[in-house]
């Protein structure tokens, strides 16, 4: 097989895989938005506001079609996330024919536990986050303003929160896939740890809102999952040197 066909077989593949992921997302959407509806699944994303607010506020809708878009965008947020493991699976099993036996035996964990991670950022932002910093939003907020969020503001900030503690409770798979690969050593994970401190609070004061106790939140995670990473890392080592003479090329059957 030529060089050029093997590479179009490669995109064949992943264009197989990408519509296996879509589908997948596309039948839980289509299901949750029979039952339980869009509606009901907003609400749920809206508990930790709604439960922040006065007795008898609500949220208020400034477009034409927000009250229906909106839903339907938290629909296909929930839909994406319940499909995530399969997802991911889909993208191993591209990149899976290409690894060496022992970078299988390392990939998969890493693919589960990073899976499991994001899905518990998302769940300590949404049960522990939301309800302190929307609290504390409320309480220092003067009593002579009537609060109404619109659903579309709070719709992007739940998205960029979610991401945010997602993404920070990926840091030990990403300090273990480093000093794995040989990229970093441990000793120089410790020596960066000032570093890493500052820089916590820093992406913290970027990414979350301009209040002191949601970038706390974010930055306090951040260290702590640092040194769990530089824990877990002791245990996997270096990655073993592969001779390059017959080393397999992943796009070469």
């Amino acid at each position: 097989m030529s060089d050029q066909e093997s590479f179009i077989s490669h995109l064949v593949e992943l264009r197989s895989r990408l519509v296996r992921a879509v589908a997948a997302i596309l039948v839980f959407f289509v299901a949750l938005f029979i039952w339980p509806g869009s509606g009901p699944i907003y609400d749920v994303l809206a508990a930790p506001l709604m439960n922040a607010l006065p007795q008898g506020a609500k949220m208020i809708a400034t477009g034409v079609i927000t009250p229906f878009m909106v839903p339907v965008k938290v629909t296909a947020l929930v839909a994406f996330m319940i499909a995530l493991p399969w997802v991911l699976y889909q993208a191993w099993a591209f990149v899976a024919p290409g690894l060496y036996e022992h970078e299988k035996k390392l990939a998969l964990p890493l693919v589960v536990a990073s899976t499991l991670l994001f899905f518990a950022g998302v769940a300590f932002c949404y049960f522990f986050v939301f309800g302190k910093v929307f609290a504390f939003i409320h309480d220092f907020a003067p009593k002579s303003i009537t609060p109404a969020p619109d659903i579309e503001a709070y719709f992007s900030f739940v998205i960029t929160m979610f991401l945010a503690f997602g993404i920070t409770f990926e840091i030990p798979i990403v300090v273990m896939v480093l000093v794995r690969a040989g990229l970093v050593s441990i000793e120089k994970l410790k020596e960066a740890r000032p570093y890493v401190v500052v820089g916590a609070f820093v992406v913290a004061a970027v990414v979350t809102p301009p209040d002191v106790l949601s970038q706390f939140m974010l930055a306090v995670p951040m260290c702590i999952l640092y040194e769990a990473g530089i824990f877990f890392a002791r245990f996997i080592g270096v990655r073993p040197k592969v001779e390059e003479e017959g080393k397999h090329d992943p796009l070469t059957p």
